[in-house]
């Protein structure tokens, strides 16, 4: 059977920058035998001692970001300052876990009938990540950081249109100290993963990916009984009331859809906004979308590059199409560029109904949605009304009503007056098919490991011990 190359294309030229030939099956296993055997010796070492891994990863993140970011640009596209921001993050990250980490990790000492019980915290064993390409270093260091302090092992299957970025991570780690094959990258294909889920040696799973492929993974990892993370599909609300700081609102509005050329799942994807100040409102969104510059990601004026994959770029156009068709109207861009590269002019539609692809569907580029509400309470209902949980915004200048009404609002995170992003100090994860679980924060921290209980009892005279004899 022929062997398909991993190609690593640069989608603003379309360039094949290089090529891999993935891991064979023999190959496989011997990296992941390789890998459980480093995590049992992992899990021995004091947390305090892993701690200073993550202080070196971050570290190295730091003395390598201008490397680090033009990797990521040139590999899915990120504009070259976005992409310093990622790298920038992911140290961070490891910084907070090494410094914050332990503490969360302690033995929680809980009031029984016992001498002495408490909950520990045992790592679960070798974890298989499965990552996407948007955020090619950020979306692995948001889970590794605390899964390797809680003295997990990592086998890490990244998306294939970002093999050089893959590797780069497992170096950093390997630079940092931890024990060889601890943190693994395997360049295979997304058939390798049934096997890699069934295999004895992986414990639990991650993922971050589509609601459909979260679905057909979490059956996979429940028939074998291995616990998952899945963060998946969003078409996050931004729900903008008549009292909000418009100008504010829709200059964050700009930065919440547009950020990575739209390809986030915590993208604000769905501009809700009450009647009364919808014009002012879109008028000043759309003029913001139009002055951000597309073109060339490594020219630092750019805030648009091009989409990672031209199949995305035409998925767009079509949710566009069939938009417009039943009555939305494009108040600014939504074209393609002409000449190499998967470009797509940012767009703004309002006179959007809540049935149209681009709001009842998951929109995952540059493309913005207004629809209009009568009221707040019908702009939470529209928000609502959708399959995803993930993140909402809102905008109001009256926090009392935000209080009233942030327990309505379907989400895993609400943020008022500011746009939705994830940070270590936080759980993130969604509800509803924008999957479940939760990384980052303490319960991240958290997720991959044996929450155990532990009683001990009085300590007796085993000479006077009737099982003593």
């Amino acid at each position: 059977m022929a062997v398909h190359q991993i190609n690593s294309v640069n989608p603003a030229t379309e360039e094949v920058i290089a090529q891999f030939t993935p891991h064979s099956p023999t190959a496989v296993d011997a990296a992941v035998e390789r890998a459980s055997l480093a995590a049992r010796r992992w899990r021995t070492i004091p947390v305090l001692a892993r701690a200073e891994h993550l202080k070196r990863a971050a570290a190295l993140l730091r003395a390598e970001r201008d490397q680090l970011a033009a990797l990521i640009t040139e590999e899915m596209g990120k504009p070259i300052a976005e992409a310093e921001a990622e790298v920038d993050k992911s140290a961070w990250c490891c910084e907070y876990y090494a410094t914050q980490g332990p503490e969360l990790l302690m033995h929680q000492p809980v009031a029984t009938g016992a001498a002495r019980s408490h909950v520990a915290f045992d790592p679960l064993g070798l974890v298989l990540a499965v990552m996407p390409w948007n955020y090619p270093l950020w979306q692995v260091f948001r889970f590794a950081p605390p899964a390797l302090l809680a003295g997990n092992g990592i086998v890490l299957k990244h998306a294939s249109n970002v093999p050089r970025c893959a590797l780069a991570i497992a170096d950093i780690w390997n630079r940092a100290g931890c024990p060889d094959g601890l943190f693994t990258t395997l360049l295979v294909g997304p058939d390798a993963v049934p096997d890699l889920i069934a295999d004895p040696r992986i414990h639990a799973l991650t993922l971050t990916g589509s609601t459909e492929v979260g679905s057909t993974v979490a059956a996979m990892a429940a028939r074998h009984l291995k616990p998952q993370v899945l963060e998946l599909g969003g078409s996050d609300p931004f729900i903008v009331l008549a009292d909000a700081d418009i100008p504010a609102a829709a200059a964050a509005a700009v930065s919440a859809r547009m950020l990575n050329t739209g390809q986030s799942c915590i993208s604000a994807k769905r501009f809700i906004v009450e009647e009364a100040v919808a014009e002012e409102f879109t008028d000043a969104f759309a003029a913001g979308v139009a002055a951000l510059t597309v073109g060339d990601p490594f020219r630092r004026d750019v805030r648009i590059g091009p989409l990672a994959r031209s199949a995305l770029r035409d998925d767009l156009v079509d949710q566009v199409q069939r938009s417009t068709a039943v009555g939305a109207r494009i108040v600014t861009g939504g074209t393609v560029l002409d000449g190499p590269g998967y470009f797509y002019v940012p767009a703004v539609l309002d006179q959007v109904t809540p049935t149209m692809a681009v709001a009842a569907e998951e929109t995952f580029g540059p493309v913005a949605a207004v629809v209009s509400a009568k009221d707040p309470a019908q702009a939470v209902d529209i928000a609502n009304a959708t399959e995803f949980g993930l993140g909402a915004a809102l905008w109001t200048t009256d926090l009392e009503r935000a209080d009233r009404l942030i327990p309505g609002i379907e989400a895993g995170a609400v943020f008022v007056n500011g746009i939705v992003a994830s940070d270590p100090r936080l759980p993130f994860g969604g509800i509803k098919r924008s999957g479940y679980g939760r990384e980052l924060g303490a319960f991240g921290l958290r997720q991959f490991t044996n929450v155990k209980s532990v009683w001990i009892g009085p300590a007796h005279n085993a000479q006077s011990h009737p099982l003593s004899e």
